[in-house]
C-alpha cells in the first residue's frame, strides 16, 4: 500500500516540486494551500504522468488555526494514515526593524513561526495517534545565524521552527516518530524570483528539491541541501564572526 504524504504550501515552488517528485517515487499526496486553482493544476499534471497515485487537495491558509487542524485532520481520515507531514508553506517578507515595516515582519513571524507551531501540533496528534509518522520541517540556512535587514525576522522564525523540531527530535528519540529539520541554501523558487541580482550558489527549483528529498528520503535528523557548498558554509556562517557572516550574505 502507498505512503502517503502531506505537504503545506504545495501550489508552487519548492512544495510543488516536492509532490512531484514524492509522487514520482511511488507516494499519494494530500496536498494544501491557499490557491486551489493551482493546486489542481498541480493534482492533474502529476497524475498525467504517475497513472495509479492517489492525490487529493485542500484550500488551506495556514495562519488560521482551526482550519490547519480541519484539514490535517480531514486527510488523515480519507487516506487512513498519513506517514509524513512537509511543513512547508512560508514566506519570505521583511523589512529592517524600526523602518515602519511592522506589518510585513509581523506576518512573516505569524506565517513561518506561528503557523507552524500549528501545522506541527496537528501533524502530531495525527502521529501520536498512529505511534508512527515523519515530521518534515522546513527551515532555511539563514537559521544558522541572525542576519541583517531584510532577512532579520524571515532569519529568526528559521532559527524557531528547527528549535522545535529539534525539541521533537530529541523527546521522540527511539520511538516510531522521526523528525526531520531541512535547511535548504539558495534554490530559485516564487519567494526570491523577484530578486534584481541572483545570489551566489543558487541551484534551480528541481536540483535544489532533488537534494531536499534525497535527505527526506534518508529521514536524516537535519540536513544543509544542496550539500555542495551548503555543508561548509553552513559551519562557517554558524561561527564565524559577524563581520565576515556580513560579507557572505
Amino acid at each position: 500500500m502507498p505512503k502517503t504524504v502531506l505537504i503545506t504550501g504545495a501550489s508552487s515552488g519548492l512544495g510543488a516540486e516536492m509532490a512531484r517528485q514524492l509522487a514520482a517515487l511511488g507516494y499519494d499526496l494530500a496536498l494544501c494551500a491557499r490557491r486551489t486553482e493551482r493546486l489542481e493544476e498541480l493534482r492533474d499534471e502529476i497524475l498525467s504522468s504517475s497513472a495509479g497515485r492517489r492525490i487529493e487537495v485542500r484550500a488551506l491558509d495556514v495562519t488560521d488555526d482551526d482550519a490547519v487542524f480541519d484539514v490535517f485532520a480531514t486527510f488523515a481520515s480519507e487516506f487512513g494514515t498519513i506517514d509524513r507531514v512537509v511543513i512547508n508553506a512560508g514566506l519570505g517578507k521583511g523589512a529592517p526593524l524600526g523602518t515602519g515595516r511592522y506589518d510585513a515582519n509581523r506576518e512573516t513571524a505569524m506565517t513561518n513561526f506561528v503557523a507552524a507551531l500549528a501545522q506541527a501540533e496537528a501533524a502530531m496528534q495525527i502521529f501520536r495517534a498512529q505511534n508512527a509518522g515523519h515530521l518534515v520541517m522546513i527551515s532555511s540556512m539563514s537559521a544558522m545565524r541572525g542576519m541583517p535587514k531584510t532577512l532579520t525576522t524571515y532569519a529568526a522564525t528559521k532559527a524557531g521552527v528547527a528549535h522545535l523540531a529539534e525539541g521533537l527530535r530529541m523527546e521522540l528519540a527511539g520511538s516510531p516518530i522521526k523528525v526531520s529539520t531541512i535547511y535548504p541554501g539558495y534554490i530559485a523558487s516564487e519567494m526570491n524570483d523577484r530578486l534584481k541580482k541572483k545570489p551566489a550558489f543558487m541551484v534551480s527549483t528541481r536540483d535544489g528539491v532533488t537534494a531536499m528529498v534525497a535527505a527526506i528520503e534518508k529521514e536524516k535528523p537535519s540536513a544543509r541541501v544542496p550539500v555542495w557548498p551548503w555543508s561548509v558554509l553552513g559551519t562557517v556562517i554558524r561561527n564565524a564572526p559577524l563581520g565576515i557572516v556580513r560579507r557572505l550574505v
